[in-house]
């Protein structure tokens, strides 16, 4: 697997460390794309544009609440950003929605849910012959403009 992309904005940079030190404990590389703007769309923005283009299998993205990053990077085309704040959400982004991009809210869940979490989100894979593949492959044939 290639490393996970990895930013946020200054609000949870605590917890994006966290989040590293749990990836980094389960074996996986992390690119880290920062924490130091406040404009939290730029980094969510740069972490889409890695991981829709391929350079990154997954990205986690973190911001106060996890709303902005998400909305953020899913206006890039291939990035599919899910808020997860609940074991159950952080299973099904991956393997019902195949989503690509784990957001995550600093201010809304404590450090060890967030290990929970992300443990949780890259144990899943996303199954291209269950029942959510037709559901997923709409979303890209609309992303492509069919």
């Amino acid at each position: 697997m290639k490393p996970i992309a990895i930013g946020c904005d200054p609000n949870a940079q605590g917890l994006k460390d966290v989040v590293i030190a749990k990836l980094q404990s389960m074996g996986h590389e992390v690119s880290d794309y920062g924490s130091e703007d406040p404009i939290y769309p730029n980094v969510a923005i740069e972490v889409a544009q890695r991981v829709a283009a391929g350079d990154h299998d997954r990205g986690i993205l973190m911001c106060g609440t996890g709303i902005g990053v998400s909305i953020a990077a899913n206006k890039v085309d291939g990035a599919y950003a899910a808020l997860c704040s609940d074991a159950y959400s952080a299973d099904r982004a991956r393997k019902s929605n195949s989503a690509n991009i784990m957001c995550l809210g600093a201010q809304v869940i404590g450090e060890k849910l967030a290990e929970v979490l992300v443990e949780i989100w890259m144990n899943a894979e996303f199954d291209p012959a269950g029942r959510s593949a037709p559901k997923v492959q709409r979303i890209c044939d609309y992303e492509a403009g069919t």
